[in-house]
């Protein structure tokens, strides 16, 4: 689906001083492949009224996107914002295949149908953080689902089995002698002919991507096209403060997150990535990250939590979450709504069920063992009172179950 950004927007962006530009896009940026391309290019945009290509390929490999997701989608409104042209790319093949990228082990193949449901959704989430109005929107099938055999053999002739080789994930497993598929070493060269497709100008990623992303200028070098500039962005680390964001191991802030859950989870990240989190994901300027940090965390940490539900939720719905948040955590009451979770009746032994398991089926925990610990260090209340037996047996009835400031849920065993 091929869009354009409006005349008069390009007109606009073609007034912003090169120098401004890359102000912009500097800022939350770890590479730039290279800058003094990019100067020329942004220079010849203005001069021909013509918008940069700038794409960024996603593969809908999970049906939801969460905050570390739109650091990168962020850059991409960037350039929309000084008017040129965002393409997102949906690598409904390359999906298929499984980017190999941070992998200590091959990734599992999703099938087209799978590709295609999470999609539905990945567009949803995607068009909270860029105008999808004005992105041209592309699938990668378009030109992977025509190529034969033959092609894909010329595709790869251009580059050795030691140039794939140099990147780091695919050197320690090879040293380690782990089975690294073929298929896994043909990704990088789609991602990189994506580019010769798409006659893309600049191509975004995660740090993680530069080898892809290099791939990119490589074959457009080779097709003849000018070479795509290259920008990354850093990966957002998760709430845990210090491994990278990820749904695999609970330390993320899902797009879709109520801005209550939002403003719960925000409010306990650790101190240290506040001014990553603030300069990531808010639009407020570097002063101005440094004045909220100069004062208390906690107030800090507030605003963080409430700019970030305010991208997703709007004003209102933010401001309304954090006063329950205050009300709850700060004042010492109970949420005024509490969510009601009935137990399956397959995970009931003799009518009852174990509070170590049920704190795993409200989701308050992720294994029985994580919660026989979280009881044993007295963090779990039932019916207001601490429950000092994880192997306690719950039977018929309705109970309001705590765990720290953010899990509440009144479970109902039938």
């Amino acid at each position: 689906m091929r869009r354009e950004p409006s005349a008069a927007k390009v007109r606009a962006a073609m007034f912003v001083p090169v120098e401004d530009q890359l102000r912009v896009i500097r800022r939350g940026i770890v590479d730039l492949v290279e800058e003094k391309e990019l100067a020329e290019k942004l220079a010849r945009s203005r001069r021909e009224g013509r918008p940069l290509r700038v794409k960024l390929g996603i593969d809908p490999s999970s049906p939801d996107i969460h905050l570390g997701h739109t650091v990168v989608l962020r850059k991409l409104r960037d350039f929309q914002s000084l008017g040129h042209q965002a393409i997102v790319l949906w690598g409904t093949a390359t999906a298929m295949v499984g980017d190999p990228t941070g992998r200590n082990k091959t990734r599992p193949q999703l099938t087209r149908e799978q590709v295609e449901v999470n999609q539905r959704t990945y567009r949803d989430q995607v068009g909270r953080v860029l105008d999808m109005s004005t992105a041209e929107e592309r699938e990668n099938g378009e030109w992977f689902d025509k190529m034969s055999f033959i092609d894909c053999v010329k595709l790869a002739a251009g580059f050795t089995v030691a140039r794939i080789l140099e990147r780091d994930s695919f050197a320690e497993r090879f040293g380690a002698g782990e089975a690294i598929s073929i298929h896994e070493l043909i990704y990088p060269l789609m991602q990189g002919h994506d580019s010769v497709e798409l006659r893309a100008d600049v191509e975004l990623g995660g740090t993680d991507q530069l080898f892809n992303l290099h791939r990119g200028r490589d074959l457009q070098e080779r097709a003849g096209q000018e070479k795509q500039v290259l920008v990354t962005t850093p990966l957002l680390v998760g709430l845990d403060g210090h491994d990278k964001m990820s749904k695999s191991l609970g330390n993320h802030v899902g797009v879709t997150d109520p801005p209550a859950e939002m403003i719960g989870k925000v409010m306990s990240l650790p101190d240290t990535p506040m001014r990553a989190w603030f300069t990531l994901l808010t639009d407020l300027t570097l002063d101005a990250i440094d004045a909220l940090l100069a004062g208390h965390p906690r107030a800090a940490k507030m605003e963080l939590a409430r700019r970030v539900a305010t991208a997703y939720w709007g004003e209102a719905a933010a401001n309304d979450a954090v006063a329950q948040f205050d009300r709850v955590f700060k004042d010492g009451g109970k949420p005024a709504s509490i969510q009601e979770i009935a137990v399956p009746g397959d995970q009931l032994d003799g009518g009852a069920i174990t509070l170590a398991a049920l704190l795993v089926t409200l989701g308050f925990c992720t294994s029985r063992s994580e919660a026989r610990r979280l009881v044993a260090g007295g963090g779990v209340r039932v019916d207001d009172q601490k429950q000092p037996d994880p192997l306690v047996r719950l039977g018929r009835g309705r109970y309001l179950v705590n765990s720290g400031k953010r899990n509440w849920a009144y479970a109902i065993v039938p």
